[in-house]
């Protein structure tokens, strides 16, 4: 039963840590390498910050798998098995706490542009300096992918 135990956790890990390879907004197999593409005109920039959260949870999964590694080192039987757990348990919780301390806020900016039909569209993205409300801009993309871009 603890084996089966071990063997979910493991699998689970390996589907948590393959889920965050899947690239976000991929073109879909029916138009493979479509990208959207709007014009407009920036109505308003404002400073805001975006976390960086594209490695989230790897932390506690490497942590978890090590500490299980160690603790299967430890003793035999059932003492073994406690100390497995023990070790994926702990292991997780010190790679969580590791990784908060090196997730740092990215400098960004919230840009609002009327694209040509009138509709308001806002796009968070890391900073651009070189962009200025009154500019002629493309918004590329869609949803979490779109990024403003000058048109010049």
């Amino acid at each position: 039963m603890l084996n089966r135990f071990f063997s979910l956790i493991t699998a689970s890990a390996l589907v948590l840590t393959m889920g965050g390879c899947v690239a976000p907004g991929a073109p879909s197999a029916a138009q493979p390498g479509a990208m959207e593409i709007r014009q407009g005109v920036i109505e308003q920039i404002t400073p805001t910050t975006l976390s960086d959260n594209h490695h989230a949870g790897v932390g506690a999964v490497v942590g978890g798998l090590a500490g299980l590694g160690i603790g299967s080192l430890i003793g035999g039987g059932s003492g073994r098995d406690v100390a497995m757990v023990a070790g994926a348990l702990g292991g997780a919780l010190a790679g969580n706490a590791v990784q908060k301390k090196y997730d740092t806020p990215i400098p960004a900016q919230q840009i609002i542009v009327r694209v040509r039909s009138g509709v308001l569209v806002a796009v968070t993205q890391p900073t651009q300096p070189s962009l200025v409300p009154g500019e002629r801009v493309y918004i590329e993309g869609s949803g979490e992918g779109a990024r403003v871009v000058p048109q010049g």
